[in-house]
């Protein structure tokens, strides 16, 4: 793995566990993280990406370049986050690097917050090592968001497949062009 400079980044740590908030905010920044930022809930995550979009001086960041949230919270949850976070209109950010974290990693929680648009799913307990990797995995292989009727978020294929024959059919009535950087 290459040695990335993290300094510049601003990360938002949504987690209800005081323990876990603090180790996890004490490792992003022996990774050489140079904000982070703490939250105990997704409704507190909420108002504060909120703020920042309206006020990024009063809310004392410019923006948040990665967001760390834990599955499991009250009153709003991991994954009421991140649909809000990919949804909604007063979402800063809907393309924003979205990682949920929980000790619960079993295929059907993780099918859910995939089709929910995560970036990744590292499970508790994680490691320095386990965390470079994903942030790693973000600066090398970022992957390109998708629109469609049912989903918004990144690519779900992570290796491009030797696909002989395109199944997936569409007309040019029904593309529509995000972005195009020609």
């Amino acid at each position: 793995m290459a040695n990335y400079n993290f300094s510049m980044y601003n990360v938002l740590v949504v987690e209800d566990n005081r323990y876990m908030r603090s180790m996890l905010r004490t490792l992003l920044y022996a990774l050489g993280i140079g904000n982070v930022v703490t939250v105990a809930h997704g409704g507190e995550a909420i108002e504060l990406l909120r703020k920042v979009k309206e006020s990024p001086q009063a809310a004392g960041l410019s923006s948040v370049d990665i967001i760390f949230s834990n599955w499991q919270m009250e009153p709003v949850d991991g994954t009421m986050l991140l649909k809000w976070v990919r949804r909604h209109k007063e979402s800063p950010d809907r393309f924003v690097p979205f990682i949920i974290v929980s000790g619960y990693a079993d295929y059907q929680r993780v099918s859910v917050c995939r089709d929910l648009g995560v970036t990744e799913f590292p499970a508790k307990p994680y490691s320095e090592d386990g965390l470079l990797g994903r942030l790693t995995s973000l600066v090398e292989r970022p992957r390109q968001f998708v629109l469609t009727e049912g989903y918004f978020g990144p690519d779900r294929r992570r290796k491009p497949s030797p696909v002989k024959t395109e199944r997936r059919v569409i007309t040019e009535a029904e593309m529509e062009i995000i972005y195009d950087d020609r």
